[in-house]
């Protein structure tokens, strides 16, 4: 006998027939002898409907009243499924946030959780009874529900997980797993069996939708094995798991791109001591996250050209941050672009083989494709392309790492 966490998705409880369906997955792991405990979101369209409202009635609105509001789609999905289950002959009981609870810090719409209190929980878990917890919602610490922002009830999923020491997460979806590149894109792109922490998260924060950031850091910090599978298939999906588990380490497990990005080039900025803290001081006060950065040093040494990227609905506050403090930093000219995008290649066998960068560029130059900004971590390496040559450069990519095949290679 196990203990399960099973997350399902707006999609996978976009309608009556879909919660029945997602229902009979749970009572058969039930069935099984398993203890079970269900996350679920809210309908596929009712959260962003909700936020919808809150931006007509007020697009200065109280953060504590918006989590009120967003939150309620959740409450009708656990409620819904809780339903079904006892309608199939299942022990089951909803939970909301606040009721178990998930307690949060009270940084409203984008709450971490802090701790999880599950002594009742398993004590019905144990008697077989079914505990249907509502995710992306969580309490703070002055009695006001919280929500998680947008994907959180990955989050919550993997945090009960954790709280319950659970021996899976398994995150139902309307993807059959994580693949090697979006296979709309590529029709070669294969699923992988299992994926690590780590490949995953940097996966997941250059642009791949299957997973939440947070949820996979959440989960490489506290042990949990995740599975990514489809809610409408019994294919069996990808395990998020520790590096140690994967026996034969691929050099490049996956091709990721973002269309989320823009880029704002500075021109002629003044090459001295303090130049860089005015640029990106004042970004950081505005909360525009910056990514990638390229400097180049005019030959005389006095000025220089800075190019970053910042979020695409950044991009214009970011720009007017920058109008401000123009002549601070000696800039003759901001020039903003947002007909970008990053495509970025990932694995954890880039730490023991060299040359990956190079097939890589040599891979995009053999294509006609410019590079404009370069950045690396131990276990990927991210582009920044014209956004017309997205495809060709994640087929061309997906190719001459062999991920349409069995192996990889560099």
């Amino acid at each position: 006998m196990a203990r399960l966490v099973m997350k399902f998705g707006g999609t996978s409880v976009g309608s009556l027939d879909r919660i029945r369906a997602a229902a009979q997955r749970v009572k058969a792991e039930t069935d099984a002898g398993h203890q079970v405990a269900v996350v679920v979101s809210a309908m596929a369209g009712e959260t962003n409907r909700m936020i919808d409202l809150t931006q007509r009635i007020s697009p200065l609105h109280d953060a504590r009243e918006y989590d009120v509001v967003v939150s309620c789609g959740e409450q009708v999905s656990v409620g819904l499924m809780a339903m079904v289950l006892q309608d199939l002959g299942v022990t089951a009981r909803s939970w909301l946030g606040w009721q178990i609870p998930i307690h949060t810090d009270d940084i409203h719409g984008s709450a971490r959780i802090q701790r999880i209190e599950t002594a009742e929980l398993e004590r019905r878990l144990s008697q077989g009874e079914v505990a249907v917890v509502a995710g992306f919602q969580g309490l703070g610490s002055n009695n006001r529900i919280t929500t998680l922002g947008r994907g959180g009830s990955d989050t919550s999923a993997v945090a009960l997980a954790a709280a319950l020491d659970a021996e899976r997460c398994d995150i139902y979806t309307d993807v059959e797993g994580i693949y090697t590149t979006d296979p709309r894109i590529v029709t070669g792109a294969r699923k992988l069996d299992k994926i690590t922490y780590e490949e995953m998260l940097e996966l997941a924060s250059l642009g791949a939708k299957v997973l939440q950031t947070r949820s996979v850091e959440m989960a490489m910090n506290h042990g949990v094995r995740v599975q990514v599978r489809s809610t409408f298939s019994e294919a069996p999906g990808t395990l998020v798991v520790d590096e140690e588990e994967i026996v034969e380490q691929r050099i490049v497990s996956g091709v990721t791109y973002s269309t989320d990005e823009a880029k704002i080039t500075l021109r002629h900025v003044a090459d001295r001591p303090g130049v860089a803290a005015a640029i990106f001081g004042p970004l950081a006060e505005a909360n525009i996250v910056v990514d990638m950065i390229v400097q180049n040093v005019s030959e005389d040494g006095k000025s220089t050209d800075l190019t970053f990227t910042v979020q695409r609905d950044q991009l214009a506050r970011a720009v007017s941050v920058l109008d401000k403090v123009k002549e601070t930093i000696g800039a003759a000219v901001i020039t903003p672009d947002a007909d970008v995008v990053k495509v970025s290649i990932v694995g954890v066998g880039m730490r023991s083989h060299a040359g990956v960068a190079q097939a890589m560029f040599q891979a995009l130059s053999e294509k006609n494709i410019n590079i404009q900004v370069i950045s690396t971590s131990e276990i990927k390496v991210s582009v920044l392309i014209a956004a017309d040559y997205t495809e060709l450069a994640v087929r061309a990519l997906h190719s001459v790492f062999n991920l349409d095949s069995a192996g990889s290679a560099a």
